[in-house]
């Protein structure tokens, strides 16, 4: 029975990635979710107390795989300045998964504050392992910095989002010579 459970638990969360990488947060919905998965709409409540409860569990399963697929793409690097390359591209790479468009797509809905905390919370990790990177760097504040060089990632990821005239490509080289250099490239 648990183990059951467990799978239609997975089998909603799976559902609930595709719809929002799909649809964005207004695709996310209990009768989709019920639809995509073939369980009644009041077995999604059974599993779900709201689309925030699904969110946050969403952010609790993926955002530690994401942020996982970062750090070791920063592990295999081997200097400081190509670690920041690595945290930089390796975020970037990912903007095409389905799991980062589900978080993306749920970063620009309306939420609860329990998983807003979360969401913030998870990012705050993200940012976390990139910290050590700056300071062997040199860098003065390397904690500030790091908040800053996610705030690059963001934006170009919201670049590749939106379809930019730009390839990918080009946009994580730009994004990686100003995490790097600033604006002088």
């Amino acid at each position: 029975m648990a183990e059951h459970r467990s799978m239609q638990r997975a089998a909603l969360l799976d559902a609930a990635r595709s719809l929002l990488s799909e649809g964005g947060t207004e695709a996310l919905t209990f009768p989709a979710l019920a639809e995509r998965t073939g369980l009644a709409r009041s077995s999604v409540y059974e599993y779900f107390r709201s689309r925030a409860a699904v969110v946050e569990e969403l952010c609790e399963v993926d955002f530690p795989v994401w942020a996982a697929d970062v750090s070791a793409a920063m592990e295999r690097a081997g200097t400081a300045e190509a670690k920041v390359e690595a945290y930089v591209r390796q975020q970037l790479e990912l903007v095409g998964d389905r799991r980062h468009r589900a978080v993306v797509a749920i970063s620009a809905s309306e939420l609860d504050a329990g998983a807003r905390e979360k969401i913030r919370a998870a990012h705050g990790g993200l940012v976390a392992i990139i910290v050590e990177a700056l300071d062997e760097m040199g860098h003065e504040q390397p904690r500030l910095a790091a908040m800053l060089v996610q705030g690059i990632v963001d934006a170009a990821v919201r670049r590749i989002e939106l379809g930019a005239a730009e390839e990918p490509g080009a946009i994580a080289d730009a994004a990686v010579s100003m995490a790097l250099r600033g604006v002088r490239g």
